[in-house]
This record gives structure tokens, sequence and C-alpha cells, in this order.
């Protein structure tokens, strides 16, 4: 994939949409490009949080460790951003992430992240929205979870 094929590929994903393309350019230039393989980690819960990861092909599960085993939460695919809690939050990693199948992803590391929010308050007020429609899901999960037992 050339550098103008991962800047449309970044201005499909809303965090980035509104970004001039010089900068996405820099974004896809400075990004590290990695491959995994089926059922290969991408970060373990409790790890600590380096990077961000967008998805460019390929699917990866998000498995949260509990005292009864783990459990996939959600699923992520092309266009999707994830890993960025932990740097946002400067916490730990909240889950493991695992490759469903073959994966493709852009690798932003934590400096470059926080750049570009700090240029750029529109990919902050879009990451708010993310993490908010998240948190919306979860407690959703969570009720429908409680309510059946």
């Amino acid at each position: 994939m050339s550098i103008n094929e991962e800047v449309e590929l970044l201005r499909q994903i809303p965090l980035f949409a509104k970004i001039e393309p010089s900068k996405l350019k820099l974004l896809a230039f400075t990004s590290e490009r990695l491959k995994f393989k089926s059922d290969e980690e991408l970060f373990h819960q409790g790890d600590i949080g380096d990077s961000a990861y967008i998805v460019i092909g390929g699917q990866a599960d998000v498995i949260l460790s509990t005292d009864r085993g783990d459990v996939v939460v959600s699923t992520v695919k092309r266009n999707d951003i994830v890993g960025e809690v932990a740097i946002l939050c400067d916490v730990p990693r909240t889950a493991s992430v695992k490759a469903k199948e073959d994966l493709e992803v852009l690798k932003i590391s934590k400096d470059l992240f926080f750049r570009m929010i700090s240029e750029f308050p529109q990919m902050s007020v879009e990451i708010m929205r993310e993490l908010a429609a998240r948190l919306d899901r979860t407690t959703d999960q969570l009720m429908r979870a409680v309510s059946q037992n």
C-alpha cells in the first residue's frame, strides 16, 4: 500500500476525517505498519499502553480476562482504532487484543498520538464521541447480563 493509499484509508476513519492530507501523510509516514497472524496477540491486558492501532485489514477480538476465564467483549475491524484508552488515560491495557484472522494495522506511538490530538482539537472531539459510544454499549451489555441472572 502506498503512502497515498494509507492517507485515503486514514481519511475514512472518523478520528482523522477532518485532518488535512499533508498531516495525514505525516501520520501515515511516521506510523508503523504491522501484520499479525490469526491468534497472534497485539497486546495483553495489563501491559503498558505505548501505542494505538488502526485496523487496515482483517479483524481482531478484544478479550477481557476475568476470574471465570476470558471473555470476548467486542471485535474490531477495518477502520477501527484500538488501544487508545491505555495511552489516553496512562493506565495499563484494559483488555487483550488478538487477531481473529490475518490482520494488518497501523501502529501509532503514544507521542505521535498526543501530538495529533494537540494539533487537531476535532480529533479530540471524535475520540470523546467514540469513547462515549463504547461506554454506552458496554453499559447496555452489562445491564442485559445483570437482568439475565
